[in-house]
């Protein structure tokens, strides 16, 4: 790529994410000098890209550069010569989120975003659209890096390997960014003096941190974790881990295990919340709400501090980060989803993995973290195999596969309501499902009905 003029795509540029990604463009700006930033959104983001590009046209105008924003619902010409193309879109918009959170909670099973049945309908919504983006990437911008942070991050990433045949990629999340934040105060410390190790998948993974003298601290911050605030994703309900079980491991469980250490507890919560106040998916939509009425303020060209609120804080600023440090060849440590190449021997090189990596102008350069403990080794392996199987099933429409795929996830129990859950949600997103087209087709026939209310009236 050229050292000049750099050209950003940004795939999903509606979201209420935007923001953020401006303000980590304009922080680096010295070291990533940007020409020009493409949102591009679809028709039924329109009326959100008009409201949230014309707030990122305020903050660069706020700010020194000159850097020209382009809107547009034109993906091709946003991707044309574009030097590094970002996503963070959703396929259904957040009406397909309360979907795939209801629908399995009606049947007393886990609905969520990224896990259980919910992440997985995500990953078949999502997977066939990346790949689209891959190939038009291909024509039009083929020496273009693509960081990633629609979810499921680490699934999506590894359709963009696996299927779409395209290396130059990266996966982010922001959970990873939270910890090392957080951590280094609980230790009265700063984050230049301690040394991070991540391992596993996207949003199932653990972590052990060293400080520059070489002394192993992990067990020193799980037992501050239960004496402080240990920075738990507002997204996730905040119920402590068992202690015992992580002064075993000797690891840092990230707070998505919470979903499966925690299992019971985690699902009784989110059945009272469907049963009261409503889903995360729509608690986030008045969240929503309230940002696109403050982004529409003439005077507002900062990000707000109310994006916190909406659960994916710091995942821009480690998307603009990242680029930086590829464009920049800077080698920085960051948690990316990228090919295992060894990193962690329990599972094929070939995969994607979510790691510690030093990234520069070459990309991840995963830094090896060895072999688990056969607990963490077991689970990873499960959840990387049904990872897999997800994955084969959004790109084939294989009915039998998607049915492999609820039946191995261990959020889902096994047995005839797990079916109904997963013929549901074939129902429920049929727009968005066009693999599946004679699956659909079938149940429709078979006269399959969605019982939940609210998922029956966004269908």
């Amino acid at each position: 790529m050229t050292k000049k003029g750099i050209k950003i795509a940004t795939i999903g540029g509606g979201s209420s994410y935007t923001p953020e990604l401006m303000e980590g463009f304009i922080k680096r700006y010295d070291e990533l000098p940007i020409s020009e930033i493409w949102l591009v959104d679809i028709e039924a983001g329109k009326e959100k890209l008009e409201i949230v590009g014309a707030m990122a046209k305020r903050m660069w105008e706020a700010s020194p550069y000159d850097v020209d924003v382009h809107l547009t619902l034109n993906r091709e010409e946003a991707l044309k010569d574009a030097d590094f193309v970002t996503t963070q879109f959703r396929v259904g918009l957040l009406d397909a989120r309360v979907k795939d959170e209801r629908i399995p909670l009606s049947y007393g099973m886990m609905g969520q975003e990224t896990n259980g049945a919910g992440g997985m309908f995500k990953a078949f919504r999502t997977i066939p659209v990346i790949l689209d983006i891959v190939e038009d990437m291909k024509r039009l911008c083929p020496n273009a890096w693509l960081i990633n942070f629609t979810n499921p991050a680490g699934m999506v990433t590894e359709a963009i390997v696996r299927y779409g045949k395209w290396d130059k990629v990266m996966g982010l999340c922001n959970v990873p960014v939270s910890a090392m934040m957080k951590e280094p105060g609980m230790l009265d410390t700063t984050l230049d003096n301690l040394i991070y190790k991540f391992a596993g998948l996207n949003h199932f993974h653990w972590h052990k941190v060293t400080k520059d003298t070489g002394e192993d601290v992990t067990l020193e911050i799980i037992d501050k974790m239960f004496s402080q605030d240990a920075g738990i994703p507002v997204n996730i309900h905040n119920v402590p881990f068992f202690k015992d079980q992580l002064v075993q491991m000797k690891m840092i469980p990230c707070g998505y295990h919470r979903y499966y250490y925690r299992e019971q507890e985690m699902l009784e919560s989110a059945i009272n919340e469907y049963n009261t106040i409503g889903t995360r998916a729509q608690q986030v939509k008045e969240t929503e709400a309230e940002l696109f009425e403050l982004y529409k303020d003439p005077k507002l060209d900062h990000k707000p501090e109310q994006l916190a609120k909406r659960g994916g804080a710091h995942y821009s600023d480690a998307a603009c980060e990242t680029i930086a440090s590829i464009y920049a060849n800077k080698g920085t440590h960051i948690v990316v989803s990228t090919k295992n190449n060894g990193a962690v021997p329990d599972l094929d090189p070939d995969c994607v993995v979510e790691v510690s990596a030093f990234v520069g102008a070459a990309g991840a350069l995963p830094i090896a973290y060895g072999s688990l403990e056969p607990a963490e080794r077991g689970w990873l392996q499960a959840m990387k195999n049904m990872e897999l199987v997800t994955i084969e099933a959004a790109v084939t429409g294989n009915y039998g596969l998607a049915l492999q795929a609820f039946t191995i996830n261990p959020l889902v129990r096994a047995g005839e309501d797990a079916k109904k859950i997963m013929d549901e949600l074939f129902i429920a997103h049929k727009d968005y499902l066009p693999n599946f087209a004679d699956t659909i087709e079938r149940l429709e026939k078979e006269g399959v009905t969605i019982k939940d209310a609210v998922a029956s009236e966004l269908a």
